[in-house]
């Protein structure tokens, strides 16, 4: 078994902002009834400055963040996602800018389907001994107004981080992969066209008798034969869709004594590719030693892993998942939901008119700083500062040249002071922005994000977080940059 891929840590994001699904029934209402049930419980919604991509930074960072050990060396990333914000531009290689990594690592975008998470996590347990990979999926699917969709699709990200003979690397695993099977079958449950907003779906009971039952169970069934174990012995089925048929799946394969791991439609709703993944964090937490596991993927074909949980099992995240799913900030207003995701454009007034255009050039030359947020700190004096410069800001050192590279995207800091301004243009004013006391020393002037009207204090504790700057619509062109949101 220590020859065996084992996931060794691993990290979950959902954003901070919920609606609630009562909240789109009372907008929509007069269209008609939305029907019980399914108004209940609230989605996970991205901010304005947050897309795919900002999450999976987050993701990633809370699953490096996870480990107790050195942090190894990873020598790839891969994304997996069918919501990325770019179609020609390497997402992965921004996110492991995002993440200081360093240039020679090997990255790749999974894109095409909602099993490309668990795809890609098949792939990682054929791969060479001892390279840790992390693999990250996450997703922020629009969803027509009024469609069943809008109540379904939620926003977050999990990523986890692999190697192969952990024992042998000196790492502590969470789980051991025993096996995975994969079948691709163009069996079209769904599908989105290039350059088309939204999913068009086709009827449920069709793809749960025609896709789910036949091509998912054919897949378990391979996993537990190449895994040599037995319907009966499986203690926990992760599966995301809908309960009563992930049930029915169950017993049709024997699987009758494992457990189904919650889906948290409820809390946060389905997150698309990274709900697998987002499932298993959960079902890892709650895990104990010596359980095995079965991860399905389902999209044009199925995929079916199984696993078992090893000593680590149980202290799978930096933060629990429950509690981060707990911790939720409702929001509102329906209509400022669709404007954040670009189906509803209010007029901002003149202050909105202006050029985004981004340098590429200096954007390129400034990466290590805009990218990592990295700084430097002078190695006479020890002052940090951001952005790092030849001279140090100290005016009792002042030296030249003295200035190494200091990461500030993990520090803390605190409020120095800030301004609430409703005359300068935001997407969701008012436009908050201030001086920030970093913990390591230095201050810098920085945009808040996740904060509403008076909730701001002078002194209070922030961190760090990758997003969206800004948006420059007549190139189709988004810039990224780091933001201080209160703790």
């Amino acid at each position: 078994m220590s020859a065996l891929t084992s996931i060794v840590a691993c990290g979950s994001y959902v954003p901070d902002l919920r609606l609630e699904r009562a909240c789109i029934a009372q907008a929509l209402q007069w269209l008609g009834p939305s029907g019980g049930a399914a108004v209940s419980g609230a989605r996970a919604i991205c901010n304005w400055d947050e897309d795919a991509l900002t999450m999976a930074v987050e993701a990633a960072r809370n699953c490096l963040g996870a480990l107790r050990d050195p942090e190894p060396r990873v020598q790839s990333v891969t994304l997996a996602s069918t919501s990325l914000p770019f179609a020609d531009r390497s997402n992965a290689t921004l996110v492991a800018s995002a993440l200081g990594l360093p240039e020679s690592i090997r990255t790749s975008d999974r894109t095409g389907s909602l099993r490309s998470a668990t795809t890609a996590l098949a792939d990682l347990a054929l791969r060479d001994a001892g390279a840790a990979a992390l693999l990250v999926a996450t997703d922020a699917r629009l969803a027509r107004p009024a469609s069943p969709q809008e109540l379904q699709f939620g926003a977050g990200a999990t990523a986890l981080l692999t190697v192969r003979d952990a024992h042998a690397a000196g790492m502590e695993p969470l789980a051991v992969i025993l096996a995975a099977e994969s079948l691709a079958a163009d069996f079209v449950d769904h599908y989105r066209m290039n350059a088309e907003r939204f999913d068009y779906a086709l009827e449920e009971r069709w793809i749960r008798d025609e896709g789910i039952m036949k091509l998912v169970g054919e897949s378990i069934a391979r996993a537990l034969q190449s895994a040599a174990l037995q319907p009966e012995h499986v203690d926990h089925l992760v599966m995301s869709g809908s309960r009563t048929t992930v049930r029915r799946l169950a017993q049709a394969t024997g699987l009758c004594n494992a457990r189904l791991q919650d889906d948290f439609h409820a809390q946060c709703g389905d997150t698309g590719t990274a709900h697998p993944l987002l499932m298993l964090a959960a079902a890892l937490e709650a895990a104990k030693p010596g359980e095995r596991i079965v991860l399905v993927g389902f999209g044009q074909g199925a995929d079916a892993l199984v696993l078992v949980a090893a000593d680590a099992a149980g202290r799978a995240a930096r933060a629990p998942l429950a509690e981060r799913l707990g911790s939720g900030k409702p929001e509102p207003y329906y209509t400022r939901y669709l404007a954040h995701c670009g189906l509803l454009e209010p007029y901002f007034g003149m202050r909105a008119e202006r050029d985004n255009r981004t340098a590429h050039t200096v954007a390129w030359r400034k990466r290590r700083q805009t990218n990592a947020f990295v700084g430097g700190r002078c190695r006479d004096c020890g002052t940090v500062q951001f952005p790092k410069s030849r001279v140090c800001v100290n005016p009792l050192c002042r030296r030249t040249d003295t200035q190494e590279e200091c990461p500030l995207a993990a520090t803390i800091g605190r409020v120095k002071t800030f301004t609430e301004d409703w005359q300068a243009y935001s997407p969701r004013p008012p436009y908050v922005y201030g001086n920030v006391e970093l913990e390591s020393g230095g201050n810098l002037l920085m945009e808040f994000t996740d904060v509403d009207p008076g909730e701001l204090r002078v002194g209070d504790e922030v961190r760090f977080v990758f997003r969206v700057k800004d948006i420059d619509r007549l190139r189709g062109f988004r810039r990224y940059f780091w933001k201080a949101k209160k703790v």
